[in-house]
């Protein structure tokens, strides 16, 4: 079989071919999304303008269908094989099993995927175009990523968690069962009017019951078809969604043979470093049992990848895991943005020739506010939304309240508190907020809570109207620096009241990074020479001198902002001081001299990543993500929660999903803390705040489900089972004395700090706050903090 012929000159888009008579045939562009049970299909995906070295790679699929015979399989497979070897290595295999496809082939076919049942008949019609004579039903169901499935014609198919479309050739009749979300319905919807259009020309009637006593007529129709229905509908089907922790359980294997047999070795968990993989080398890595990756070094022998698959099926089976589960098989040099995101740094390898420097070199550029307010691509590429120039209000967590700081104390942060900072600036004439969340390192459980509920009252009083931006200490974004106009300092100690400081030990280290007043920060780290870097700027403050001491690598942009930290840092006799040239008081302040890197520092690479759109949802109490891959605008549909990943920073968007709902907001506040507490947790080495993040979302995730699901007619009301989640720690009401007025260290094993109410009997809880339960939790969550504080129990 000649493989070129099949396609149509590699140009950007989307090829899809099908088993046929043990033969591949290319698939009508009408019929793409629709793929029957009994076939196997392979599918290429070509980015639309790929560059030669620096383009995302090709994407090549398997697709297996439930019914699929071990022909079909076999054609399939050596097609895909082949048509790799033409492509070349940088292409990404993925084996696809029906219904449980990856995110990103679901991406491919909007508004939806189509399974049909049995196998394609011999005239090779993939989609019968003006054909009336049909009776179907189709299992609709997905959020982001919809699917439809020809299920038997029986009230028995239906459930009341999802959709199904009565297909009648001339009618079409889509039920939305009771516990749909409006987005489920509106891409249900969707689905229905591409079926008409590509099917039935766009001459058939659609008709929808979204309650069935307000639409007799249609019920009829089905009831003459479906029967009388007899008994209730099934309760909704669970959703098997793998949540984000699970996905972060990933382990390395090291994959080969010895003999006749296949030997695993399991090299690393994460942190995973990029080193571990070896070019002559091919590992697995096992992302929970959610995903299979083979990753195959590009001095791996032509034996070991092609045996890539096998290799991953015989590791999927001694796993136990289901046979379903997706593979991904990538090659040294052409790694998808998902396989690298799993490592804690990707740098893409230089040639050997490749000199240093040349495009890696850094260019420094002037900020103009007016170009980012007219060019979104510069503001984009600078992550920058202004100069910093505009006003700026802080506050402090302090005993789980915020208290403003003085302005003449803005940039100076504690790496034991979390701050809240708000920024009011004008584009285009209207204003404008960015709400910063800024967590130290050292910041506990309740503090990290606090922090997300001082920041959901604030744009409660604002209307919604702030843009809402976490920051971890140590990885501030560009503007957050730019705010602050250089006199950022992060000190290791908790603030006192107002943000003052606590004692001074008898010696400080201070480095400071940055070459003008966008980007300096200053952060205090251990008094101690090793500390130091030759290419770096640093202040020893002591009893009773500051040594401004500066490195051989640092330039005059360096010492010039220094010394303006200084006057922030300290009051007392400044005196400089160059490397080498150092007094001996200056080692004594240190502890005495140490090694400490003194290599110039090579320029910061600058990532070329694809930034990755996800659609969030709150299951079961667990932060789930959808990838949405070849995104664009027409992707933030209205009623959903938006992440946007660039890697340096996640940005996410509720668009009009809040409108009217101040339960809705709550939820966006919870999602926002559960992918900040994701991010955080990922990785080892954050100081205290991988742990206690995860200990923050645990104390978030009883009503996350109840609140994002809620139905728009329900409003602010907190429902039942969200509270007897929580309640059921301890059996029984705990008497108000244990509750109110008490530190959290000094409350009841077992009770929730932030939700302590919940503990009170009924009869207590209706005496203290003058209402039930139920109608304090239909309430504004803002207006049940403010009634907790009031009454002691915050």
């Amino acid at each position: 079989m000649d493989i070129s012929k099949g396609l149509p000159a590699m140009q950007g888009g989307l090829h899809i071919w099908i088993t046929e008579n043990q033969k591949m045939v290319p698939v009508p562009e009408g019929a793409s999304g629709n793929f029957f049970e009994e076939h196997c299909y392979v599918i290429l995906h070509v980015p639309q303008s790929p560059k030669a070295t620096q383009g995302p790679p090709s994407d090549l699929h398997y697709w297996l269908g439930k019914q699929a015979g071990a022909e079909a399989q076999g054609t399939a497979a050596a097609f895909q094989q082949r048509l790799q070897q033409e492509l070349g290595g940088r292409t990404v295999l993925h084996r696809e099993a029906q219904a449980h496809e990856s995110d990103g082939f679901c991406s491919y076919f909007r508004p939806g995927i189509i399974y049909r049942k049995g196998g394609l008949a011999s005239d090779l019609k993939h989609v019968e175009t003006n054909f009336f004579n049909i009776q179907r039903l189709l299992h609709i169901k997905g959020r982001k990523h919809v699917s439809a499935t020809e299920v038997e014609l029986s009230w028995n198919s239906f459930n009341k968690g999802d959709i199904f479309l009565l297909d009648l050739g001339k009618m079409m009749i889509q039920w939305n069962g009771p516990k749909t979300s409006i987005s489920e319905k509106a891409r249900g919807l969707a689905l229905t009017y591409s079926l008409r259009d590509r099917e039935r020309g766009g001459r058939a009637q659609i008709g929808v019951v979204d309650d069935e006593a307000k639409a007799p007529d249609l019920m009829q129709i089905m009831q003459a078809v479906l029967g009388r229905r007899v008994g209730s509908l099934r309760a909704a089907t669970p959703s098997k969604d793998i949540n984000q922790l699970q996905k972060a359980s990933v382990r390395l294997y090291h994959v080969y043979e010895k003999g006749k047999d296949l030997v695993v070795v399991e090299l690393a968990t994460p942190p995973l470093t990029q080193d571990l993989l070896q070019e002559e080398d091919v590992y697995i890595l096992d992302q929970g049992g959610f995903k299979i990756y083979v990753w195959q070094g590009r001095m791996s022998s032509l034996q070991e990848r092609q045996a890539a698959f096998s290799r991953a099926m015989g590791f999927i089976q001694a796993k136990g895991y289901p046979t379903y589960t997706n593979v991904e098989v990538v090659n040294d040099g052409a790694e998808s943005a998902a396989f690298k995101q799993l490592f804690r740094t990707w740098s893409e390898k230089r040639s050997r020739n490749q000199k240093l420097g040349g495009r890696d070199k850094l260019i420094h550029v002037k900020l103009d506010v007016g170009k980012l307010h007219t060019q979104p691509e510069l503001a984009a590429q600078l992550r920058m939304v202004d100069d910093g120039s505009g006003k700026v209000e802080v506050w402090c967590m302090e005993d789980l309240h915020r208290q403003p700081v003085d302005p003449k104390r803005h940039g100076q942060l504690c790496a034991g508190n979390c701050y809240l900072v708000l920024y009011t600036y004008q584009r285009l004439g209207r204003v404008q907020y960015i709400l910063y969340l800024w967590q130290g390192h050292q910041a506990t459980a309740d503090e990290i809570k606090a922090l997300n509920s001082n920041a959901e009252e604030l744009d409660v009083m604002y209307g919604g109207a702030l843009v809402q931006e976490h920051v971890t200490m140590g990885s501030e974004p560009p503007h957050f620096l730019a705010i602050f106009q250089g006199q950022l300092v992060i000190f290791q100690e908790r603030a006192g009241h107002h943000g003052k400081g606590q004692s001074a030990s008898t010696t400080r280290l201070f480095h400071v990074q940055g070459t003008d007043s966008q980007n300096t920060k200053t952060m205090e780290v251990p008094a101690r020479a090793s500390s130091l870097n030759s290419n770096d700027i640093f202040l020893v403050v002591t009893a009773g001198v500051c040594y401004l001491w500066f490195g051989k690598g640092c330039n005059g942009d360096q010492r010039e902002m220094a010394r303006v930290v200084v006057t922030v840092i300290s009051k007392k006799n400044e005196e400089t001081v160059l490397e080498g040239q150092e007094p001996p008081h200056f080692w004594e302040a240190l502890g005495g001299r140490a090694p400490y890197p003194s290599k110039k520092r090579l320029p910061e690479e600058v990532p070329r990543f694809q930034p990755r759109l996800f659609e969030c949802s709150s299951q079961m109490g667990c932060l789930v993500l959808a990838e949405v891959v070849f995104f664009s605008q027409e992707d933030l549909d209205k009623y959903d929660i938006m992440l946007l990943d660039t890697w340096q920073e996640s940005h996410l968007s509720d668009t009009e999903v809040v409108e009217g709902s101040p339960a809705a907001a709550s939820t966006i506040s919870e999602i926002t803390a559960e992918v900040n507490n994701f991010r955080l947790s990922r990785w080892p080495g954050n100081g205290r705040a991988g742990a206690v993040a995860l200990q923050a979302l645990k104390g978030s995730q009883d009503s996350s489900e109840n609140e994002l699901m809620r139905g728009p007619k329900s409003g602010g009301t907190r429902t039942s089972s969200s509270v007897s989640s929580t309640s059921s720690t301890i059996n029984g009401g705990l008497r108000r004395e244990q509750l109110m007025h008490q530190a959290a260290e000094d409350l009841p094993e077992g009770v929730d700090p932030a939700r302590r109410e919940f503990y009170l009997s009924d009869s207590d809880f209706q005496d203290i706050f003058g209402k039930s339960k139920e109608e304090f939790y239909s309430m504004a969550t803002w207006r049940q903090q403010q009634e907790k504080k009031q009454l002691g129990f915050f």
